[in-house]
């Protein structure tokens, strides 16, 4: 198993070219949709990261490397404010996150994002950042880990399953031909 470690992303540091190809993997259908090509929608991300601040928030996961191999974004209870202005694309991903996404309760982690790099897949690495995860809350003594699967990603959803998380609730918004799902997922600590 390769080690992991996480870092506050931090744009003068970190490649911010990999960060937003990982971004872009975790909607990519909706990032698709506004930018119409990935190239496109990894480069308006790229220059957004950019201008990221440091914040606890928004990890990245390193290999031995140091190498960017993964993004993981999370927050206890409410979501901090994103005062960065934002081009209109992107704020219609915010807003679209809004109607599916997880209502967050007190004394709640939320795991917002998380993808790792495509050639890494399927070695248990998306499974031990949630297991870290786990602890981290547990060490915190908070309630539920919340998180949201796509309804198109069976994958993700199996493997939260896996792991001990249930469905509690399930959002949808459809806009003309564009429609997006979310099964609301937990996990009782």
């Amino acid at each position: 198993m390769i080690n992991l470690k996480y870092e506050n992303f931090d744009p003068k540091i970190h490649d911010t070219y990999k960060t937003a190809e990982l971004v872009y993997d975790v909607d990519f259908r909706t990032f698709d949709l506004l930018f119409k090509t990935p190239q496109k929608a990894i480069a308006k991300i790229e220059k957004d990261l950019k201008k990221h601040e440091v914040d606890d928030t928004f990890k990245v996961i390193l290999n031995d490397e140091m190498q960017v191999i993964g993004v993981l974004m999370m927050y206890i209870s409410e979501k901090p404010f994103d005062l960065r202005l934002k081009s209109l694309k992107l704020l219609i991903v915010d807003i679209l996150d809004y109607f599916v996404l997880c209502d967050v309760k007190k004394d709640d982690l939320y795991l917002a994002e998380l993808a790792i790099d495509k050639s890494l897949r399927g070695q248990g690495i998306g499974r031990k950042v949630i297991m870290d995860v786990i602890d981290y809350a547990r060490s915190e003594k908070l309630n539920r880990i919340t998180l949201d699967a796509d309804f198109r990603n069976v994958g993700a959803r199996k493997l939260y399953e896996r792991i001990g998380f249930s469905i509690f609730n399930k959002k949808r918004v459809k806009i003309g031909s564009f429609e997006r799902g979310m099964y609301n997922m937990e996990l009782i600590l």
